[in-house]
């Protein structure tokens, strides 16, 4: 099935679209930064008076080391995601192959 080239352009313009659309309306929130909905939503929900149950065991001393921190679990779990993955890959393409029989070794054939 050959693909048209006005699929591509459509989609490069929809992946334009949606980065300018979330850019502006990033701009609109006020403060002109992203800000993360958890941060967000505990500060909604820590003005209107409620208190949180735990504390963090662990706060990083900067944002630079949080980051690092967030790549670093990002980066083990695509690992552990890509080899389990690959297994099924493998089980099943060994399931799919058919048998193959082995011929007697020169040596069995001799006794």
């Amino acid at each position: 099935m050959k693909r048209r080239w006005w699929i591509d352009v459509l989609l490069v313009v929809a992946l334009v679209a949606v980065v300018a659309v979330s850019f502006l309306l990033g701009r609109q929130s006020g403060d002109g930064e992203f800000a993360g909905t958890d941060a967000t939503v505990s500060q909604v929900i820590e003005d209107e008076g409620h208190q949180p149950w735990f504390q963090p065991f662990f706060e990083p001393g900067s944002a630079e080391l949080e980051s690092g921190l967030f790549a670093l679990q990002a980066g083990l779990g695509g690992v552990v995601l890509g080899y389990c993955i690959g297994r099924l890959h493998g089980r099943r393409r060994r399931e799919a192959e058919p048998p193959v029989a082995r011929e007697p070794s020169p040596s069995s054939r001799a006794g």
